[in-house]
């Protein structure tokens, strides 16, 4: 089959988007279709469109369905279209329900959807590989890990701002790893840096160096406000990683809403207490860690993949 995969982020971009639009490229690759990588439609002809972002997709689906409308699309929805464009957007609406399928990134998405396109959604969780050679923790510092770049929606200052206070005896230390997308950030994040000794960002950087990061840091911090199904919480289950997460939706839908590590959005006490037992508490990162052992088949690459060669599969006549 011959594929065309819009996405507004392409591969090799610092977001979470040309994350995903990367790796369903390279599955779909796997099951042996043809891939076709665009920002936007161009009139080239394909078998099949998977537009990755409702909003940000909707004139690249308006087209391919005028030039060919007996062909299936598919629409990826993100975070920002499922928690912000279907309430305010009547072009994201009308996507939606042009849609052939919906793929949406966890569970407790469906629940955002209208009632008239529920039945032609699928969940596909978003899979991940841990590196091949283990990296160890740091001896020297409790090290936790943030991987959100700069942008209001990913609430990214919110660890740093729950290492300020904390007891002298801590040997908490956070490593924050994101790109500026959004101004004034990165001189908020510089500033932290060089005010705040338990902090330090690091800017962006290359997706293996970040999963190593992953895999050396005893703790991944995910402070989100919202979030579609954060690639980096299965990035850091396949690494074994423990998480603290906010308390959205999705990352309870992927999670569970009786996961340990939770906590309300940018409740800065709350999550400086989690820190804090997290790094005195052992049967509590333990306790964490056989959450994240449990929840690891979901973020398989066979999972990921068998899912895609069943919805493609369901497109056909």
């Amino acid at each position: 089959m011959k594929i065309l995969l819009a996405t507004p982020s392409r591969p090799g971009n610092a977001t979470g988007n040309a994350a995903t639009s990367g790796r369903w490229a390279r599955l779909l690759r796997e099951l042996g279709h043809t891939v076709s990588l665009v920002e936007h439609y161009d009139g080239t002809a394909a078998d099949l469109l998977i537009a990755l972002h409702a909003r940000k997709s909707a004139t690249t689906v308006d087209r391919f369905r005028r030039a060919f409308p007996g062909r299936p699309v598919v629409v990826g929805m993100a975070g920002t279209d499922l928690y912000l464009d279907l309430q305010e957007s009547e072009r994201t609406r009308r996507t939606v329900e042009a849609a052939t399928r919906i793929v949406v990134l966890q569970k407790l998405a469906l629940q955002e959807l209208p009632r008239s396109v529920r039945r032609r959604a699928v969940v596909i969780e978003q899979s991940a590989r841990p590196p091949m050679t283990r990296t160890a923790p740091l001896t020297s510092c409790f090290e936790v890990l943030v991987i959100a770049n700069l942008r209001a929606v990913k609430d990214p200052l919110r660890t740093a701002l729950a290492t300020r206070g904390m007891p002298v005896e801590s040997r908490i230390r956070v490593t924050h790893v994101g790109a500026p997308l959004h101004a004034g950030y990165e001189q908020r994040a510089t500033r932290e840096t060089a005010s705040n000794p338990r902090y330090r960002y690091v800017g962006r950087q290359p997706h293996g160096r970040t999963m190593r990061l992953v895999q050396r840091a005893r703790v991944l911090c995910l402070t989100s406000k919202a979030e579609g199904g954060a690639n980096v919480l299965g990035e850091a289950i396949a690494c074994g990683t423990p998480v603290l997460a906010s308390r959205i939706d999705g990352s309870l839908g992927l999670l569970g809403a009786d996961y340990p590590g939770l906590f309300e959005v940018g409740a800065t006490a709350e999550l400086r207490e989690l820190l804090l037992r997290v790094e005195r508490d052992p049967r509590f990162l333990r306790q964490l860690a056989a959450a994240g052992r449990r929840l690891a088949p979901l973020f398989t690459p066979a999972r990921e993949k068998t899912a895609w060669r069943r919805l493609l599969q369901s497109l056909k006549p």
